[in-house]
């Protein structure tokens, strides 16, 4: 029996498509989160997105509805010009995160593996980005809650580390950023995943409480686990995100100010706890924006209306041949169940999978694409439909729903790979 998935919010839609004006694009490295050995970003030719500053004058007067205020009514189908420049924008930034990951796992450096390659000062430089008008001021650690046996030591390092560095926090210091931008930005970025521990918390798919309260939001047990647990000697992710997050608002607080939250893969389902947890723990933040790249599920109902309640925006990027962002669990509609034998059925299946805890529900706006749409993506190879790449180069071939890939982002890629 199949169980359909539900959209939370329809796509938007518009009389007419608009000109596309100048997005140019490079590639980002090839990599993939399926395979259970990450590969070194070293034997890749080293690649980037870039978004051009496409009227900067309509961002600064508009930032806030390029960070969800509404929810991006009218800015999804057809996909605005300067929402795809952002987009791409903060895709960078998770590029970022994973061109400073180690993902050597040779024997003269796994002892380093899974840590950040650069200082600070170098994380955006380093990785192509020196011009973002950013500066990192927190690296961010994730702890697995997971006990290996004694005997799981003997295997390979990257397999049972416990604890990786996942991400960083960047504040956008440029003051011709700020006003290009109309406020000052704080970036979370946070990678995929990585580590022998993180693929096992990827797996432990039952849904656990985040607090005591009657009809209380769940989460993915793993998911929760990588941001709550703590080492001997690394605070969690939970912890550094609240004292930097309470350092920026004491810091910036008077001024506007946006805190965008982006990750692929387990970063974005990351992203996404953690900005329940802002929200939750600083009751005066700013307006809290997810970008979320090639997210699986992360929570149940309750979890999606307290996000809504919140005013947490969260902009789902999907692509619908990425098999990663259909798990883990079932979303149920029963609107969908007809028949007397289904609609007898469907009460029976409800309970078996509520009393398992895989009930999940989508949480915010989604853009759907779809790597059939693009001619230069050959077949449906299931690992390079989860890239980070693939998304963005998606991202920027996107028209709208009728019209869902332009041929100049062929073109413009065909380019780049030629350079």
């Amino acid at each position: 029996m199949s169980f359909p998935i539900t959209k939370c919010v329809r796509p938007c839609s518009r009389a007419s498509i608009p000109t596309l004006q100048n997005v140019s694009t490079t590639i980002t490295p090839k990599r993939t989160n399926i395979s259970m050995k990450p590969q070194s970003p070293n034997k890749f030719e080293q690649m980037k997105w870039s978004s051009s500053s496409l009227a900067a004058g309509k961002l600064s007067q508009r930032w806030e509805d390029y960070q969800g205020v509404d929810n991006w009514e009218g800015l999804l189908d057809p996909l605005d010009d300067t929402l795809r420049s952002e987009i791409i924008r903060y895709g960078n930034f998770v590029e970022a995160a994973y061109c400073s990951c180690n993902f050597d796992t040779s024997s003269s450096s796994s002892s380093s593996y899974a840590s950040c390659r650069f200082s600070k000062s170098n994380i955006l430089p380093n990785s192509g980005f020196p011009n973002t008008g950013y500066r990192v001021t927190k690296n961010l650690t994730a702890t697995s809650g997971i006990q290996l046996p004694g005997w799981a030591e003997r295997g390979p390092t990257w397999m049972a580390m416990q604890s990786s560095w996942i991400g960083y926090v960047a504040v956008c210091q440029d003051r011709k950023e700020i006003a290009r931008l109309g406020r000052r930005d704080v970036v979370i970025a946070l990678r995929g995943t990585a580590t022998g521990l993180e693929w096992l918390e990827n797996m432990r798919t039952n849904l656990t409480p985040l607090s005591n309260d009657d009809d209380e939001p769940m989460v993915e047990s793993g998911f929760h686990s990588l941001y709550t647990s703590a080492s001997s000697n690394k605070p969690s992710l939970q912890t550094l995100l609240r004292d930097e997050i309470s350092n920026i608002l004491q810091k910036y607080g008077d001024e506007p100010l946006s805190l965008t939250i982006t990750g692929h893969s387990l970063g974005a389902a990351l992203a996404t706890i953690a900005a329940y947890d802002i929200k939750e723990t600083f009751k005066h933040a700013p307006l809290v924006t997810v970008i979320s790249f090639a997210g699986p599920r992360v929570g149940n109902w309750s979890f999606r209306c307290r996000l809504e309640e919140q005013g947490t925006k969260v902009l789902r990027i999907v692509n619908s041949d990425d098999l990663i962002t259909k798990v883990p669990g079932f979303v149920i509609d029963n609107n969908d169940f007809s028949g007397s034998y289904t609609a007898a059925a469907a009460g029976w299946v409800r309970k078996l999978v509520e009393d398992m805890q895989w009930v999940y529900a989508d949480v915010g706006c989604e853009l759907r694409l779809s790597s059939r749409d693009a001619p230069d993506l050959s077949g449906i190879n299931i690992a390079a439909c989860h890239e980070l790449k693939t998304y963005l180069h998606l991202v920027d071939g996107f028209v709208s729903s009728n019209c869902p890939f332009r041929a100049t982002a062929r073109k413009m890629m065909n380019k780049t790979l030629a350079q």
